[in-house]
């Protein structure tokens, strides 16, 4: 079967940056599994996923327009310190929910200096090219359930299940 709108499919990745540093691998661990043309893989990725069989293994390059985006200066700010009540210590690294105009957004400490703290709400991977190397476990057909809910269910998850 092939990869088409409302398949199911598994996969095994590495991903690696332009460096060849690996950010992140199924090995070890079951297959990733989304539902396509639902949106819930990178837009890049499931573009070169889409007619794909099972079995098969491919190399994919993903540019940041297709992946995390591009990074946006914007969401790099300045903020008091003060406005992290409650936190004794911010440090690099830390990453709070922050509430925007937009909506709540995640935000990453980047500097601390005196009482001024550096935020970024750019995704960690936003501007940069991804390499996946791919292998498909599977694909099939999704249940009228997983299309209504756009995500595929897990072993155990059925009717009346809200925790999804």
């Amino acid at each position: 079967m092939q990869i088409a709108q409302n398949t199911v499919v598994a996969f095994h990745y590495t991903l690696t940056n332009e460096s060849g540093d690996v950010l992140d691998s199924s090995e070890g661990r079951d297959p990733l599994t989304y539902l396509h043309g639902a949106g819930n893989i990178i837009p890049g990725l499931e573009k070169e996923l889409e007619g794909r069989e099972s079995g098969e293994q491919l190399q994919v390059t993903v540019e940041p327009a297709e992946g995390y985006g591009e990074t946006q200066p914007s969401l790099v700010q300045e903020v008091p310190r003060d406005a992290f009540q409650g936190v004794d210590q911010v440090e690099p690294g830390m990453q709070f929910q922050a509430q925007t105009q937009g909506g709540p957004l995640m935000v990453t400490v980047t500097q601390v200096e005196g009482d001024t703290v550096t935020v970024d709400g750019n995704h960690p991977l936003a501007g940069q090219t991804l390499n996946f190397d791919v292998q498909i476990a599977e694909v099939r057909e999704a249940s009228q359930e997983e299309m209504e809910h756009g995500h595929v269910h897990g072993e155990g998850e059925g009717e009346g299940d809200e925790t999804h």
